[in-house]
């Protein structure tokens, strides 16, 4: 196979070559069956040390192009696998390392998971009288059932926050509910 990537941010047995990840994503896509934002599927596996990020992004032009993958919405870039993926992923998954597709597969499961939690939950940074609040919104049917609103230092750390809050916001959910019922 043409070594063609550039490798850049790349860690030790990610993978350099263009096909290789373009056999990735397919697998990816396939493996997960839902719609994934290109962007934070090229952060994850640059993050993971998989492939290079501008190179997923270069990637998902080509599947794209080529009909293996489509967009579901043009303004987000939110890509899902067509059937001539599918049979892509299906036929040359066997070509990566069961070590890369494994990485791959929770990496992008995790970042997932954070995606449609972030679509359940709402956070709003406001200021008022000199103070800083966060609040963040379970939202259940279109409407939100819980809120918790929190004095925060900055919007730095209002971001952080909801970034650990999307990690597993159910958990948190069901502290609260624990703590406020016993």
């Amino acid at each position: 196979m043409e070594k063609n990537a550039s490798g850049a941010g790349v860690a030790r047995g990610g993978l350099f070559s263009t096909a290789e990840i373009k056999i990735l994503i397919c697998y990816i896509l396939s493996s997960i069956n839902e719609p994934v934002p290109v962007d934070m599927l090229a952060n994850v596996l640059h993050y993971e040390g998989l492939a290079n990020a501008f190179e997923v992004s270069d990637a998902v032009v080509s599947l794209s192009s080529s009909g293996q993958i489509t967009p579901t919405d043009s303004t987000e870039q939110i890509y899902q696998i067509t059937d001539s993926g599918r049979t892509t992923a299906s036929t040359l998954k066997a070509s990566l390392s069961s070590v890369i597709k494994e990485r791959a597969y929770l990496a992008v499961m995790k970042m997932f998971a954070k995606f449609k939690n972030s679509k359940d939950n709402v956070f709003e940074i406001t200021h008022e009288k000199g103070a800083t609040y966060l609040s963040c919104s379970a939202i259940d049917g279109g409407k939100p059932f819980i809120t918790i609103k929190l004095l925060i230092t900055d919007e730095e750390q209002g971001r952080f926050i909801s970034e650990r809050f999307l990690e597993n916001p159910s958990a948190i959910y069901s502290k609260i509910i624990e703590m406020l019922t016993q």
